[in-house]
């Protein structure tokens, strides 16, 4: 920018949220109440803070003694602890000069120096409020971000006998069932309780149970008095009606064993003839449901009073539980992020036990156990810093989608797609046509990495492009329109083959006069060379006459225009 210009300031919000906000200095913000506004921002997302802003967004400008803002982030670390940086900026806004103050979110909580622990809320109305960061809170913040690992600690008052040796039978069943680390299966019971994480030593060198320990093999009525956190409820709900309702605190292998002996009932399955082999085609993937199901349970925020849900309605399954998405971890990298467990020892034991996948993908699983069905991908759009809402919908199934993927991993030894060329496939059943960078949102990744995998779809058979490098789009093979017995749909998605391109440049040229290169290669999504190649073809033909030379040629209608 060069000095002439004048300098851009940026908007004023419209409005307060939970990112943004305001304080009036009309009579002199103190001190403190500025250092308390910023540590709610800091506590929770962070944000900016502008001082000489009413509550209604109105600038009425700083206090005579705020115009000199030089001292005001040394004045904030020196209140705050652990110590807060924050920017300053003057603004001058409608004649007021005002002070735009930007604070990060804080890795670790911070307090004033007074001790005052403060987070910033909504209220039900919208507005954002300042309140007080309970110890509970501050636990469940720390975990979020990786600091605390509230499932590798001692549970207070916890014994060894509240672990039920029934529950280690059970484990052991299960490490068999689920292909688990069969090394455990040869370690004594305090062999195993130290190798997966079920018990930690107390400051006399006892052995007590952990979190870990009572949540997968603790008894019931430990868990209820001593992780009342802990619950879980299925619920069906059919045209509105319950027809099942139950509320649990079961440990979580007994937990995960009565919530699918209880859903089955609910999931019809029928199959289908691919050759030689009956595909069963269930309503909901058993697969995606141990999987949604099992990562509801682990990674919940153990800090909060609250359940985790499992709902079966008309519509779909949802299954929610309490805590957010841990920090670094959006909707936008679910695919694709490395695994960032909230509870990392509980985490780590089910891993082991062959109960979650192993590799730390699951997400992988569930969207695996929507997409091949042809139903729609896992929907995780009502996820909020509260809670995480995974909806899984129970659409009728894509019977000729599915026997068409069946083939196709047949051909390659039975071998399933990697989860992105599925997802792309999947889109482009739903879409019908994509590019590379329409692909890239799908799976969560750069619009090159989306074009190798169009790109590998093609070479093997599966996906056809249309249109050159730059503009190429991408639909199914006429296989899958075959097999679908929808030929019209894709002579339609293809679009105009080279019989159909010089109709559409003559009828152009009717309508307009005339017609230059680029206008063609626009209006049939060509290449300049392939555009070259059809305007010659219909002036040898003598449907165009050329007129001019080079780049100021066009093209009107010549003697034979009406062949």
């Amino acid at each position: 920018m060069s000095p002439d210009q004048p300098k851009r300031f940026p908007a004023l919000p419209a409005q307060e949220a939970l990112t943004v906000e305001f304080k009036s200095d009309r009579k002199r913000l103190s001190d403190d109440e500025l250092v308390e506004a910023l540590v709610c921002l800091a506590n929770t997302d962070g944000g900016e803070l502008w001082l000489g802003v009413e509550d209604d967004g109105t600038p009425t400008g700083l206090h005579e003694t705020h115009q000199n803002l030089t001292g005001l982030p040394g004045l904030v670390a020196a209140r705050t602890s652990p110590s807060l940086s924050v920017t300053v900026e003057a603004i001058t806004l409608a004649g007021h000069q005002l002070a735009r103050i930007r604070v990060g979110q804080a890795a670790s909580e911070v307090a004033t120096t007074a001790g005052k622990y403060l987070r910033r809320r909504l209220k039900p109305d919208g507005t954002p409020e300042c309140v007080a960061l309970l110890p509970h809170e501050r636990s469940s913040r720390a975990s979020r971000f990786g600091l605390v690992d509230a499932s590798a600690q001692a549970v207070a008052g916890a014994v060894l006998s509240d672990l039920d040796p029934l529950e280690r039978e059970r484990l052991r069943q299960t490490v068999e069932q689920y292909g688990g680390d069969r090394v455990l299966l040869d370690l004594d019971d305090e062999a195993m309780d130290g190798a997966l994480g079920f018990t930690t030593r107390n400051a006399t060198g006892e052995r007590v149970p952990t979190l870990t320990g009572l949540l997968v093999i603790g008894r019931e009525n430990a868990l209820r008095d001593k992780v009342p956190t802990h619950e879980f409820a299925f619920q069906v709900l059919a045209r509105e009606a319950v027809a099942f309702n139950e509320f649990r605190r079961y440990p979580l292998l007994k937990a995960l064993d009565w919530l699918e002996t209880n859903f089955r009932p609910y999931n019809p399955e029928k199959e289908i003839q691919v050759g030689l082999f009956r595909v069963p085609v269930p309503k909901v993937d058993m697969g995606a449901f141990r999987e949604a199901l099992a990562n509801a349970l682990v990674h919940r925020d153990y800090h909060r009073l609250s359940a985790v849900h499992v709902r079966l309605d008309d519509e779909g399954l949802t299954i929610s539980n309490p805590g957010g998405l841990v920090e670094g971890v959006t909707l936008s990298n679910l695919l694709t992020t490395e695994p960032r467990p909230r509870n990392r020892a509980l985490a780590d034991a089910m891993k082991r036990i062959g109960v979650v996948e192993r590799s730390g993908r699951g997400v992988d699983k569930i969207y695996r156990g929507m997409l091949r069905f042809g139903r729609p991908e896992p929907d995780y759009s009502r996820t909020d810093d509260n809670s995480v809402i995974l909806r899984l919908a129970t659409v009728a199934a894509d019977e000729v989608f599915l026997q068409w993927l069946v083939e196709q991993e047949g051909r390659q030894s039975g071998t399933p797609l990697p989860i992105d060329s599925l997802i792309a496939l999947a889109a482009l059943r739903e879409h019908k046509r994509l590019n590379a960078e329409e692909l890239a949102l799908h799976i969560q990744r750069d619009s090159t990495r989306a074009r190798r995998t169009l790109e590998q779809l093609l070479e093997a058979g599966l996906v056809e492009a249309h249109g050159n490098t730059r503009s190429r789009s991408y639909t199914l093979s006429v296989d899958m329109y075959h097999a679908k017995g929808d030929k019209l749909a894709y002579t339609r998605q293809v679009g105009f083959s080279q019989v159909q391109q010089p109709e559409m440049v003559l009828n152009y040229v009717r309508q307009h006069g005339r017609i230059q290169r680029s206008e063609v290669m626009a209006l049939c999504h060509l290449s300049e060379n392939q555009a070259k190649a059809l305007l010659q073809r219909l002036k040898n033909d003598g449907r165009l006459a050329q007129h001019g030379v080079r780049r100021w040629t066009f093209y009107t209608l010549g003697e034979n225009q009406s062949l």
